[in-house]
């Protein structure tokens, strides 16, 4: 932009006062970048700070960043986090249930992995670099009470003074996660606008549990891996943390014998299923019982809705938008990936927020969908095909095709998490379509390192 556009820029939008419901990981990220480019701007959360009160544990599962979530820490000054706070994970670590292991690597490329991280460590470290700059104020304790979109005001139940409190605000940004009060306000409105809305939630939940450090600090398994115990129908995971110790994830359905409705609290019911499929998980859990009896069990659900934006008075953003469940690690990394577009689409410049709020609902719907859709495809990959040996094989030929091959091929998962520059539908619509081919080329061969692989991508490109 020139220097007139410029100041006719700032002339319009500089003054307003922008609002943003959430000071999660979006939302405190939105507002650091919108502090940034000179707005002022108010952050206000439902929760009391954080640093102040600690971190829930037993309520959040671990983090995976990587590249669509480094580039937008990079845009607001943080990418050192990742390597400050992150633990680099090269694959998946596949325990079998006679306690053997195979661990088949992300990508055949060196440089591509994904890094455990902190939820909490991650929002402490926004939060801190939020506070550093004068245009923008953070509330805690402020609950969303609904908005006037007539007025453009928002009201906010202060838990420290008892009182309701109105905000008038220019804009409002709604990053308040799943259960979004910002989108229940929009969802009101069914008179006056078409709002689509679906929530969809598996059979199964989770619980988290602990593998401490060692006794010297160190790991009792493989540090840089992501490691798996799949059983078909249930699974556990676990993912490093600084310090030695793993967060340990089980997945299981809510009802059956051994269901989370069963194992829920019960210490002789949970140690008995434990000990029949994951006996070797078990050994290393110090806390099994402290665990079991703190840590709640929580639903996995998909949210979808439409519209993201009415008018220029409010847009939808990270999980008020679009929530995900955890399975391809890109819950956080999408709604980081929104924040990074709306900077994108702001540095075209824009004539209103209503333009500007248009162009960021078109561009984004569309990538929201296709993650949440493939997240759920990869639950059941990583339930019901990490232990295949068909599906094992694909995986082999492609981390072989992407090593000595790198430029010419990318697997679905590459696309997804290594590629930032590929929208998630493109990689979902040629991902879905690589699997489909590769899995049934695998059915007939027997050692995928006699492959000619420039005769297998030449079938490839055949087949697509």
């Amino acid at each position: 932009m020139n220097v007139e556009v410029i100041s006719l820029y700032k002339l319009i939008f500089m003054n307003e006062k922008l609002v943003v419901v959430g000071a999660g990981l979006c939302g405190t990220m939105l507002a650091i970048r919108l502090a940034q480019r000179g707005y002022t701007v108010a952050l206000y959360e439902r929760r009391e700070d954080m640093r102040k009160t600690g971190i829930a544990e037993g309520r959040s599962i671990n983090l995976a960043l990587s590249d669509r979530g480094i580039q937008a820490l990079h845009r607001i000054g943080m990418s050192d986090i990742v390597n400050s706070e992150g633990i680099p994970m090269h694959g998946r670590m596949i325990h079998k249930g006679e306690g053997e292991t195979t661990f088949f690597p992300y990508s055949g490329r060196k440089n591509e992995y994904i890094n455990s991280i902190s939820r909490g460590g991650l929002n402490i470290a926004l939060l801190n670099k939020a506070e550093s700059y004068p245009n923008l104020s953070i509330f805690f304790s402020h609950k969303c009470e609904g908005i006037d979109f007539s007025n453009n005001r928002i009201s906010f139940f202060d838990e420290a003074s008892k009182q309701l409190v109105s905000v008038e605000a220019s804009s409002i940004f709604g990053t308040d996660g799943a259960g979004s009060a910002v989108r229940q306000s929009m969802m009101s409105l069914s008179g006056r606008i078409r709002f689509d809305f679906s929530q969809k939630y598996l059979t199964h939940g989770y619980k988290e549990l602990t593998i401490p450090p060692a006794r010297d600090n160190g790991y009792l398994i493989e540090k840089e891996a992501l490691h798996i115990w799949p059983r078909g129908d249930h699974m556990v995971i676990a993912l490093p943390n600084l310090g030695g110790s793993f967060t340990v994830t089980l997945f299981q359905d809510f009802e059956g014998p051994f269901g989370l409705n069963a194992i829920d609290r019960d210490l002789a019911l949970s140690r008995k299923y434990f000990e029949k499929y994951f006996p070797d998980a078990l050994a290393l859990m110090n806390d099994f019982e402290e665990d079991i009896l703190n840590n709640p069990s929580s639903s996995l659900g998909t949210i979808k809705c439409y519209p993201w934006a009415i008018e220029d008075k409010v847009l939808l953003m990270g999980d008020a938008a679009h929530a995900i469940v955890p399975f391809y690690g890109q819950g956080m990394n999408a709604s980081f990936e929104d924040v990074f577009v709306l900077d994108e689409l702001m540095d075209k410049g824009f004539s209103s927020w209503k333009e500007l709020f248009h162009k960021f609902q078109e561009a984004r719907k569309p990538n929201a969908d296709a993650i949440a859709d493939l997240a759920v495809d990869n639950f059941y990959e990583m339930r019901d095909s990490s232990g295949d040996p068909l599906f094992q094989k694909k995986t082999l030929l492609e981390k072989r095709m992407e090593q000595e091959l790198p430029d010419k091929y990318f697997s679905k998962y590459s696309m997804v998490t290594f590629r930032e520059d590929i929208p998630y539908y493109q990689a979902m619509i040629k991902g879905r379509k690589q699997d489909e081919i590769l899995l049934e080329f695998c059915r007939n061969i027997d050692d995928v390192y006699a492959l000619n692989l420039e005769k297998v991508l030449a079938h490839l490109a055949l087949k697509m």
